[in-house]
Formats: C-alpha cells, structure tokens, sequence
C-alpha cells in the first residue's frame, strides 16, 4: 500500500453553496435510517432522470454550510449489474459529491470492505461508517476503527445509526471534511498493476474517478464505462480500445477470477489486528429470532400471528371497526355532518351548488367523510403496523421464507416487499416493483397487485363488513388466495423468461425503534393523503355532475343487466362506479349498503369479491401506464375487469347451489 492523491483540488465553497453528501452501500446497512436522521423531513423521492429506480434528496445543515443528503439505492460494487447500482453509479459520475459516505454493516466487515477498496482506488472523497456496531459487540466482534482508519488512509466511524449512535461524529466527519493524500493507494500483483499501467496511461481526458479505477473497469468490460471514456477522449480512444482488447483477450480466462482474489487478499490483510472474532461464537437473540423467521417450521406460524395480530386485530378491527366507528359514525355522521350542511345551506341559496358540497355526492359530507372518516384511520393503521415491522428487521427473512413459493410464480422473495405493501396501497406497491430485477417479474408482480391485494382501506372496509359473517370472510379470503395462485402460476408459464436468482442482505432483528416507527409513519401518511384527498374531492364532483346530468344514473342503469348476472342489486353498481376513482372508495360505499340493510351475507361476499378483484383505481392504473406502457396497463386492465366479474358470477352460482351464507 502507498499514498495516493487525486491531484483535484478542492471545491471552494461559501455559505450560499450547496454541497453534496451521498450515501452508498449494499442494501439494507441502514443507509436509509441514515439518511432520515440526516435530512428529518425534508426530503423528496424522485425517480433517478431516465430510469424507473428512486432517489432520495433531503437538505440539512452542517456547521452553517447547506448539504443536500442524495441516499442512492443499494450497490455491491463499482462495477454494476442492475439497474439500481447503475443509477447509484451515475450519482457518483455526474454529481461530483464533496462527500461519499460508505455504509457498511459491521457483521459483514470483510466482505463489504472491498466496495470501500474501490471507492479509495477511484479517489472519491470517502468517510467509511461501520454501522450496525451495537448487534456486531453483541456477537463478541470486536474492531479497531483507529487501525482501520489508519490502514484505509480515510475518515472511518462506528455507529449503530439505528440507535442514533454515531450520528453526530458523521456530521461532524461530513462538515470537517477536507480532500487530501491520505488515502491509501492498494497495489495487485505485478501482471495486474502492469496491465492497469498498460490502459490508464493512454487516457488524455478529464475524469471525476480516477484513471486507474477507470481502467480496471474498462478491462471488465464495463459499456457504460467504455461509452464516457469514447466520449472524452475523442480521436485517442480508439487507442486505449485497441490496448483493452489485447489485454482482455491474453487475460480471457482469468482476469475477473484473478481480480476478484487479489481484492479479497488485500482486505484480508486490511482487517488483519482489525476485526477479531471470540473463539466461541456468540448467538445474540437477534439471531435466534432470525433463525425462526426463516425456517418454514416457526416462520409459517410466525408469519399467521403477524397476520393475524397486526393486520386483522389492528388494522381490521381496531383500525376499520372502532376508529372508523368513533370518527365517521359519532364525529361525521352525528356531528359534523349536520353542522356544515346547515351552514353551507345557510349561505349557499341554490340547490344543486348546495349538493355540491353537502349533497348525497357532497364533496364534504361524502368526499371528506370517506377520506378523514373511513380511509384515514384505516391507512393509518396499517403504516403504523407496516413501519414497525420495517425496522425490526422482519421483512428480508419474510422474503427468504416466501422465495420458494414465490418462485413458482415466477417470482424472487424479493416481490414479498411490493405484495406486503399493496395491503397499505397498490399505487405505491406497484412503484416499488420497479426494484425487482427483470421486466417479466414487474410485470407478474404488478398483475398479481391489480387483482388480487387489496389496499389497506378497502381491506379495512370489507373486513368490517363480512366479520359478522365468519362464513363469508373465509369465502372471500379463500377466492383471493384461490386466484392469487392460478394467475401467479399461468403468469409464470405464459411470460417469456427466468426467474433471476435471489439474494438479500440481512439487518439485525431488533426492538422498533419508536421514533424511528413515527418517521416512516408521518413520511407514508403524508404521501398518501396528499395523494387520496385531491382524488376524492375529483371523485365528487364528477359524481356531482354525472348526477345533475343524469349520466350517472344512465350509467348505473346500464350497470343492472351485470349487477343481476352476479346476483346484486342494482345499487351496489354505485359503489363499483366509486372503485374506478378509488378501490377504497368502493368499499365505502358497499359500508353504505350494508348499513341500509340492501344485501344479505351472500349478495355481501359477492359484492366484496368481485370488488376487490375489480379494475385497479385511477392512480393505480396511471402509475401502471407510467411503469408499464399503456399497452401494458390496458391488457391488465381489461384482463382484471373481465376476471372479477367472472368470478363473482361463478361464485354467485356456487352459493345458490350449495346454500351456503343464506
């Protein structure tokens, strides 16, 4: 090892200037925990310009100076394979941070210390957080950060940031940061540095990465890497391509493997005095309850009682049943409700602008009623349970467990995450499978997020309805379990192509932290009610005008011939007429039916089926065009449509016939 220096000068700055921090690393090491003690709530998601992946971006400010927070999505190496560490590489290409930070779990020290080893060859600014460090002294492991810091030649702190511990030492290493030749210069074999020499020393052009990471990228035949090196060297490329393309055919049969394990001895020699492991390895807690999270003979009843405790008792009957209960029946309905309608009829002398507002289709006595009363404590509810199972850890060892089922479906455990999701909201589940690996797997997971998973809120409403009748509750669990596996198996088989293979870090399973819980919480609610409101208010008025038109009765009239086809009245076209704007919206509106005492326990489980299979809401099926294509989005579309009200008139049939729930 030697010194090394960029030869960059560093960025002057001033108060008025923004500067970049950008967080890197492998998946789930907490850079994102990081990152929202960073930038608190100011922070925006956006998808990375020309692709499907997100960025987060947050402000925050060190010392007086402001920093913008960039969090990248997960990366195991400089050299990418997905489009996730793409996008992370292209922050790092074009951005031109002040500060990388590099995130990495001290469990995994040794193997995730040679993405650090590239990030120092490629003489970016990089401060190194070992986090995770509190389940890491519980295993009996024990690190020297000063030898480390010594070895590496960078800034390198221990945190647990998950514990808030650290936060302020990183602050402080962003804020004090300056650009020097401290850094550590890692040499290879003498072949290796040779052909690096051979390559880097043709290069004229002006690079953020150094030339030596840049040439040992273009020797792994990096297109991305070659495309910018054709860019800035002009004439002289064809040159530094000649000198590739000889090296790469001498070293056909070895350069990878050999480069591979000359990184690997050089961390070995890294962490040498630095990391020591007791004699006799420690099982902490976390890792005992890790282990009966994954083996399907504790995972699969694990698995029942989450369900069972936290989506049933807490989102259905705590959530849906008194929170629903105390807010739309006693603060809306026996309350608010009256109040406003007399105000606004009190001000508002016209009739029809008075329904408006206040009416049967009322943007406030229906539209903020179904939105504050019905869907809110319900959506509520659900973050709540979905954040606190977030940060204990649960949720990769769900995907490890569900692997081998999902892989029938021609899915990873991976698209545990988007399906777990689409029961607080489909919009942002379908958003999410933008992180699974191949078009094919999107495409199944955003099928089976359209027809089968119904959103918290419409979950919530329909759960309240059947749980008089435990009959009709298990009929309907049982027919979306039932087509869950018959599309995920027909999907598999029609679509072209493989399933990747599938791979998932592991955070420490942990206590939830509570202020941890209450971020991501108020983060999700925000975005979802900002998102609903609007929706529900444009729900009303187009209600409202196809009211006073007489559109919307034409419309439910000519609904009746199916309504009857599947055994419902014609009012319940109503609420399917509510699901294209909202799926909870419908469900809302089978509440209203129900309270009026309009079906029976069968014409209810019809309804409810068929609803929850019905086409996806508006701001599914936009995100699904945005995702997808509108080729796409209108197949499924049209294929959901068709299914839902064939089953529901299958299943109409099988209840008259066999009797059950009359």
């Amino acid at each position: 090892m030697s010194k090394c220096c960029n030869g960059i000068p560093e960025t002057t700055t001033a108060s008025s200037i923004v500067r970049k921090v950008t967080l890197v690393g492998n998946p789930n090491v907490g850079k994102s925990v990081l990152f929202n003690a960073l930038t608190g709530a100011y922070v925006t998601v956006s998808n990375y310009p020309g692709t499907s992946v997100e960025v987060s971006r947050g402000r925050t400010a060190i010392n007086g100076d402001a920093w913008e927070v960039i969090d990248t999505p997960g990366m195991y190496s400089i050299h990418t394979i997905t489009e996730e560490e793409r996008v992370a590489r292209e922050i790092l290409l074009h951005e031109t941070p002040d500060v990388v930070l590099h995130v990495l779990d001290a469990r995994n020290l040794e193997r995730m210390l040679a993405m650090t080893i590239q990030l120092i060859e490629a003489e970016l600014p990089v401060v190194l957080v070992v986090n995770i460090l509190d389940e890491a002294e519980r295993m009996g492991l024990t690190i020297d950060l000063d030898l480390l810091r010594q070895k590496l030649g960078i800034p390198v702190i221990g945190a647990a940031t998950a514990r808030k511990r650290g936060i302020e030492e990183i602050r402080a290493a962003i804020g004090g940061y300056q650009r020097g030749c401290e850094q550590q210069c890692f040499l290879y074999s003498r072949l290796l540095e040779h052909d690096i020499h051979e390559v880097a020393h043709l290069m004229r052009g002006e690079y953020l990465l150094s030339r030596r990471s840049l040439a040992l990228l273009l020797l792994q035949q990096d297109e991305e890497i070659e495309s910018i090196v054709r860019e800035r060297e002009g004439e002289g490329y064809a040159v530094v391509a000649a000198m590739v393309k000889k090296i790469a055919f001498e070293r056909r049969e070895s350069f990878h493997l050999d480069l591979s394990l000359e990184r690997k001895e050089i961390v070995r020699r890294i962490i040498n005095g630095v990391f020591r492991a007791p004699d006799k390895r420690v099982v902490t807690m976390s890792e005992r309850m890790s282990r009966l999270a994954v083996q399907p003979l504790t995972g699969i009843p694990l698995l029942l009682a989450v369900l069972y405790f936290g989506l049933y008792q807490f989102v259905g009957v705590f959530g849906a049943g008194t929170v629903v209960d105390l807010l739309e029946g006693k603060l809306f309905e026996g309350l608010f409700n009256p109040w406003i309608t007399g105000v606004v009829t009190g001000i508002v002398p016209w009739t029809v602008i008075q329904e408006l507002f206040v009416g049967e289709y009322g943007i406030i006595t229906l539209g903020l009623r179904y939105a504050v009363g019905i869907i809110l404590p319900i959506v509520a509810t659900f973050f709540i349970f979905f954040s606190f199972l977030e940060d204990t850890g649960y949720f990769p060892r769900l995907a490890l467990l569900v692997d081998r089922i999902f892989k029938h479906f021609g899915l990873t455990g991976r698209a545990v995450i988007p399906m777990v999701l689409g029961f607080g909201c489909d919009t942002m589940a379908t958003m999410v499978t933008r992180t699974l690996e191949t078009t094919r797997e999107r495409i199944i997971a955003t099928v089976l997020l359209a027809l089968t998973i119904p959103c918290s809120a419409q979950l919530g409403v329909i759960m309240s309805l059947l749980s008089k009748y435990p009959g009709a509750l298990a009929v309907w669990g049982g027919c979306l379990m039932l087509l869950f596996l018959v599309v995920g198996l027909l999907s598999a088989r029609i679509l072209p192509g493989e399933a990747p293979m599938f791979y998932m870090e592991l955070p420490p399973m942990r206590l939830p932290q509570f202020g941890n819980v209450v971020t991501k919480t108020y983060t999700r609610m925000q975005w979802y009610f900002l998102e609903i409101l609007p929706l529900f208010v444009l729900a009303s008025v187009l209600l409202w005008l196809g009211k006073i038109t007489g559109f919307f009765e034409k419309l439910v009239a000519a609904m009746a011939p199916v309504m009857a086809s599947i055994g419902l009245p014609n009012d319940a076209a109503v609420s399917f007429i509510f699901g294209f704007f909202r799926r909870d919206y419908g469900a809302a509106g089978l509440y209203e039916l129900q309270g009026k005492g309009l079906m029976d326990a069968r014409q209810l489980t019809v309804a409810a089926v068929t609803l929850t299979l019905f086409i996806p809401c508006v701001a599914q099926f936009l995100i699904m065009k945005k995702e997808r294509g509108w080729k796409v989005a209108g197949v499924i579309g049209l294929l959901v449509s068709l299914l839902a009200f064939g089953s529901g008139y299958v299943l109409n049939k099988a209840l008259l016939l066999t009797g059950l729930l009359t």
